[in-house]
């Protein structure tokens, strides 16, 4: 039995790799999530470069702060914590991948009005590769989310399909260029809806997000999740601290010891860039790009 989602929403978010599910989060919490964020905006007046807590748009001065990403979230928040625990975010999470679900990151991602750094195209997956494929992320949006606002962008049914190369000279870049693996964007499509909306995206869909062009932010909280017996490839960009600290990371039902094989052509995220663990900084490794970049 579904807990929140229909039939017909399931099915779609199975051949199409994405959902949209409008004013799922109410009004009280994207309150205090504001809240939160306004505090670490405050975190960043006077700091100068990026840390393990908040990533610097390029753009950024100590006196006219912008912040691209707070980093992990849930551990430096216990609002954005305690939201992730809750059935806002887990019932259509457990409705699409089952009970037993095992956190893999948390990020706060946020491009300022006329500012805000683009994502170019990209696989989750192809950072994170695992034993199975029933991996997604979660994401609330925060603010009024439309066209000219940079929002997520996907290629519907593309997590059927390869997983491509985002390397350059051989080294991982984090990225590619749809045109040169024969994706349209034309095709691609937005995740918009009202603050409060929750975006759900496959783990191997094609997405990315261009400048934000318009005079409002625009903030995005992701919860990524996988299912339990989805365990890391080596080489992967996953965290990994031993399987007290994995099983630590569950989000509800049983952790185990039993990976599900899923035969799923993959490619390692190596070697790395000598770059900052960034997707923003990742992606500068890139030899073109599909997105304007920042202004200055």
């Amino acid at each position: 039995m579904s807990e929140v989602l229909t039939d017909a929403q399931k099915a779609t978010y199975h051949e199409q790799g994405f959902l949209i599910l409008e004013n799922r989060i109410p009004a009280d919490w994207l309150a205090r999530i504001h809240a939160e964020i306004a505090r670490f905006e405050d975190e960043a007046r006077g700091v100068t470069a990026s840390n393990d807590r908040l990533d610097l748009e390029d753009t950024h001065s100590p006196d006219a702060p912008r912040l691209r990403r707070i980093k992990l979230p849930h551990m430096i928040s216990d609002v954005m914590r305690d939201l992730m625990y809750s059935d806002h975010i887990l019932a259509p999470a457990r409705d699409l991948i089952g009970p037993d679900l095992r956190l893999h990151t948390t990020k706060l991602n946020m491009k300022s009005a006329g500012y805000g750094a683009t994502v170019e195209w990209h696989q989750d997956y192809a950072f994170y590769p695992h034993t199975n494929d029933d991996i997604l992320a979660i994401g609330v949006l925060l603010d009024d989310m439309a066209l000219e606002n940079g929002p997520l962008m996907v290629f519907p049914g593309s997590h059927k399909g390869p997983v491509y190369d985002h390397h350059v000279d051989g080294v991982f870049a984090g990225g590619f260029i749809p045109a040169d693996v024969g994706l349209d964007t034309a095709d691609a499509v937005p995740l918009t809806g009202p603050a409060g909306s929750i975006s759900i995206h496959h783990g191997r869909i094609v997405h990315g997000s261009a400048l934000n062009t318009s005079d409002r932010a625009r903030r995005i909280l992701f919860y990524e999740m996988m299912a339990a017996d989805a365990f890391p490839i080596m080489g992967s960009m996953t965290r990994w601290n031993g399987i007290e600290d994995y099983n630590a990371r569950m989000l509800c039902g049983t952790p185990t010891l039993q990976p599900r094989l899923k035969d799923i052509p993959i490619r390692i995220p190596q070697p790395q860039p000598d770059k900052p663990i960034s997707i923003y900084e990742i992606q500068k490794g890139l030899s073109k790009r599909a997105f304007d970049v920042a202004r200055k």
